[in-house]
């Protein structure tokens, strides 16, 4: 049984938004940092946005004013907000969860930027 399951995703135009979601099974509010990663085909996976373990928000340059990252702790679930899309934001999309015990990472979804 997959701990976290992503959903959205897909293809849009230029300038266009996508919003992703990161669901876990248990709850996490105990989770040190989450985590919304990218990989490009190619590419190292990055880091696109991150609930830290100081309880900050950080983003990558490349996204911020762009990306809003956001949570609804009753639902268990990370958001990644995607507004005025480039093709270069094509890439698979993952999470990660990290907690007290384990590592989560979601399987992964493919957002597609192209007109």
């Amino acid at each position: 049984q997959r701990q976290v399951v992503q959903s959205g995703g897909g293809l849009v135009q230029p300038g266009g938004s996508l919003r992703l979601s990161c669901a876990a099974s248990k709850t996490i509010l105990n989770m040190y940092d989450m985590t919304w990663y990218r990989q490009a085909p190619g590419k190292q996976r990055d880091l696109v946005a991150a609930f830290t373990s100081s309880g900050g928000i950080k983003y990558a340059d490349s996204v911020k004013g762009r990306f809003t990252v956001s949570r609804d702790n009753s639902k268990n679930t990370m958001y990644l907000q995607m507004d005025s899309l480039k093709p270069e934001d094509t890439a698979v999309y993952y999470c990660l969860l990290r907690g007290p015990h384990a590592d989560y990472w979601g399987q992964g979804t493919q957002v597609t930027v192209s007109s």
